[in-house]
Formats: structure tokens, C-alpha cells, sequence
């Protein structure tokens, strides 16, 4: 009796150790994008995933963020590098691509076919994603800008996947259409350290329901 009681007691303990571990372990999110998750023209601690890591550290929440952003990526590069960005201990992903693609007035079609295949690629290795939207302007007609827009809702339908709106959204809703140049670098496209902030502060809740469902 005294003997199995002593078993019971240590297999308990084990488990419990067995669970606090499991419990403790880091998710890993990698942020796969192009400029605007790179922290282009900013001090290294400033760019969009160093404050996104201080924003969840300050959360409590146990996850470790890599910056897989490359400045002038396109949805291409993005797709050609996918496989070894999405390493094994590479838990969920953030997919922020697709406005290089858009200055440069490359189709639609092209970027829906790499961004599919960028989803596709971490839904195949169980990598829950979360798809940042993009809002492009209408230089380049109606019809283009209503095809681009819809790539990325429709992307988030298709696979179940969560959808945050542009990274710019934010800074249109703190300081409007006008003063997003506030927010801006001087060369009217990368945002500021203070406009990274605004970026964060709302794109940080998005990242929180990723992490949860990957735990």
C-alpha cells in the first residue's frame, strides 16, 4: 500500500511538471512581409516587430516574434522564400504583402496566385496565419483597385483565416486622411516610430487571437 501510494504521488508530480512545461512553452510567430515589417528607415528597436514583441511582452503573453520582412518584396519573393521562413519551431505567421506589388502596377491575378500559395504552404504545415489587408489607391483605375482590395478578404474566406485591415488604417483612424502624412517618413510611405506604435497598438489584439489558437 505505502509503496503504491509513493508511485501515486510521483506519477501525479510528473504529470504535473509534464504540463507546467507544456504550459511554458514559447509560441513563434514569424512576420513575413516587405518594408513595412522589415522597420525600413527606422532605429532597429523602432521597426514594427521589435514593438510588436514589447507590446505582447507587456501583454504576458509567452511568444517569441521573428522579422522575416525583406524591404521591396513582392508577393513572388515572399512565396519563393515561404519554406524556410516557416522553420519547424514556426508556430503561426503574420502575412503582410503585396504593396510593392501594387506600386509597381503588377496584376492582381499574379499577387491573389502568390499570396494563395504563401497561405497554402503554411496551412500545410499546420501554421496558423494571420492575413494583414491592404488598401491600395486608385491610380491605376476602379476595376484594378476593387480586384487588389478583395485579394485579401477573400484569401481569409477561402482558409478560414483571420484578416486584420491595413497597417495604414490605423493611422487613417488616429489622424485621418490629412494627417496620416504625420505618421509618415519623408518619403510619404514608411511610417514613422510613432506611427509604428499606432500600427501596433492596433494590430497587437489580432496577434494575441492568433497566438490563442495555436496554444
Amino acid at each position: 500500500m505505502a509503496y503504491g501510494a509513493k508511485c501515486a504521488v510521483l506519477n501525479i508530480g510528473f504529470v504535473t511538471i509534464a504540463t507546467t512545461v507544456a504550459q511554458a512553452e514559447t509560441i513563434t510567430v514569424a512576420a513575413l512581409g516587405d518594408s513595412l515589417t522589415a522597420g525600413y528607415g527606422l532605429d532597429t528597436a523602432d521597426g514594427l516587430v521589435p514593438q510588436l514583441q514589447n507590446w505582447l511582452d507587456e501583454a504576458g503573453a509567452d511568444v517569441q516574434v521573428i522579422n522575416a520582412g525583406l524591404s521591396g518584396d513582392t508577393t513572388a519573393g515572399g512565396l519563393a522564400r515561404v519554406d524556410w521562413t516557416l522553420t519547424e519551431d514556426v508556430d503561426a505567421m503574420i502575412l503582410a504583402l503585396g504593396a510593392n506589388d501594387y506600386l509597381r502596377g503588377l496584376p492582381p491575378a499574379i499577387a491573389r496566385e502568390n499570396l494563395d500559395g504563401i497561405v497554402a504552404a503554411a496551412d500545410a504545415k499546420g501554421v496558423a496565419t494571420l492575413i494583414v489587408g491592404l488598401n491600395v489607391g486608385a491610380n491605376y483605375g476602379a476595376d484594378y483597385k476593387a480586384e487588389f482590395d478583395a485579394i485579401y478578404p477573400e484569401l481569409a474566406a477561402k482558409y478560414d483565416a483571420p484578416l486584420a485591415p491595413s497597417f495604414f488604417a490605423a493611422l487613417i483612424a488616429e489622424g485621418g486622411q490629412e494627417g496620416l502624412l504625420g505618421y509618415l517618413q519623408g518619403d510619404g510611405l514608411h511610417p514613422t516610430a510613432e506611427g509604428v506604435g499606432i500600427i501596433v497598438a492596433a494590430l497587437g489584439p489580432a496577434v494575441l487571437d492568433l497566438i490563442e489558437t495555436v496554444q
